[in-house]
Parts: structure tokens; C-alpha cells; sequence
């Protein structure tokens, strides 16, 4: 077995650049999803019928079909349809967002079901509109609920980054194979950047242990 690690030295750097693009899409994607997402899943809850069936089509499509189907759809079919040429940033920004908020809709909508029933009713017998009611005693109450499923998919965000290196974008997995055409090593850029892809999950993931802790704290 030939490695060639010292080899590696001078190109380490350069992909460590990607993590910053990794890591773009990852929390944009997320933020996108959480507010699309809310606005999913009370669509779903909702007593319109149209609204309701509208956001489930959606929700369907984006869960239904695979997220790199999506991105070279947009990628490579908007220049086509549309007559706009959309970088590679804004298509896989756009991709991440609408996946995402398809599955932090579902979670969310699970959330919220989850609140005791007899919180909203407290509500309504106060007088407490609607909107607020969601939003200042359902949802925040929801969102702690599903911190760890709302953790997943971001975790699954991080992972899933590595495909829009197939439209050119320059992440950690783009920059891997660039070393690789470069140095004719294949192990060792890949090595790498499995290592770093383990590092920022295991780092998110313990951030988020910890934010979850302090919510219970508060909350107790």
C-alpha cells in the first residue's frame, strides 16, 4: 500500500477553503427551510382546503424526487426555460432551500401536533389571535420539541452538500478532486475531506446537544 500523505501538505489548504462554501449552504439551506417550512406546515393545518393541498403537492415533489435531480434541474434547465444563466451558488442555494423546507415542514407540522391541545384552546379563551398564538406559544414550544429531528437535517444538509460539486461549485469534494487531477493521488484528498466532513458534523452535533440542554434548563 503506497501513501503519499507529505505529498498532501501544500493542498491542504486549499480545500480547508471549501468548508466555508460547505458550510454556506448547509446553514442558508437551513434558515430557508425553517421559515418555508413553518409556513408548510401550518398550510397543511390549515382549514383551506386549496392551502392545504397546494403545500402536500409540494411537499410530495421535493420529498419524492432526489435532491440532485432538483439542482440540475434548476442548474441546467433555467438557462433553457427562463433565458437566465443562474450561477452555480443560486442554483444550489435555491435547490437546498426547497428541499429543505419540505422536510422541516413534515417536522415541524409534527411538532406542533405534538403541543398539548388544550394550550391553544387556553389561548382562544384569552382572546389570542391566531397568528399569535403560533407564534409566540405553539411553535416555540414546537421548535423544542424537535430540536433533535431539526439537528438530522442539518446534519443531512452537511452531508448532502457534496453534490453540487457535480455543477461546478467549489466545495470540500470539488476541491478534493481537483488535488486529485493535480497529484494523481485519489485516497488521500478524499481521506481528508471525509475527516473534515466528520469534524463539522460532530461539531454541529455537539453544539446543538448543548443548545438543547439549555433549552431544557430554561424550561424546567
Amino acid at each position: 500500500m503506497n501513501l503519499h500523505f507529505d505529498r498532501m501538505g501544500d493542498h491542504i489548504p486549499f480545500i480547508l477553503e471549501g468548508v466555508f462554501v460547505t458550510l454556506q449552504y448547509t446553514f442558508v439551506a437551513l434558515a430557508v427551510g425553517l421559515v418555508l417550512g413553518t409556513l408548510l406546515s401550518l398550510m397543511v393545518l390549515s382549514d383551506n382546503r386549496l392551502l392545504r393541498y397546494t403545500a402536500k403537492t409540494y411537499i410530495s415533489i421535493f420529498r419524492g424526487t432526489p435532491l440532485l435531480v432538483q439542482l440540475s434541474l434548476i442548474y441546467f434547465a433555467t438557462p433553457q426555460l427562463f433565458e437566465y444563466q443562474i450561477t452555480a451558488l443560486q442554483a444550489g442555494l435555491l435547490a437546498f432551500s426547497l428541499n429543505s423546507s419540505a422536510y422541516v415542514s413534515e417536522i415541524i407540522r409534527a411538532g406542533i401536533q405534538s403541543v398539548d391541545k388544550g394550550q391553544f384552546e387556553a389561548a382562544q379563551s384569552l382572546a389570542i389571535s391566531y397568528p399569535k398564538a403560533m407564534g409566540y406559544i405553539i411553535i416555540p414550544q414546537a421548535i423544542k420539541n424537535i430540536l433533535p429531528a431539526l439537528v438530522n437535517e442539518s446534519v443531512n444538509l452537511l452531508k448532502e452538500s457534496a453534490v453540487i460539486s457535480v455543477i461546478g461549485e467549489m466545495d470540500l469534494l470539488r476541491r478534493a478532486n481537483i488535488v486529485s487531477a493535480q497529484t494523481f493521488l485519489y485516497f488521500e484528498p478524499l481521506l481528508v475531506v471525509a475527516f473534515i466532513y466528520y469534524i463539522l458534523v460532530s461539531l454541529l452535533s455537539k453544539a446543538a446537544s448543548i443548545l438543547e440542554k439549555r433549552l431544557n434548563v430554561n424550561g424546567s
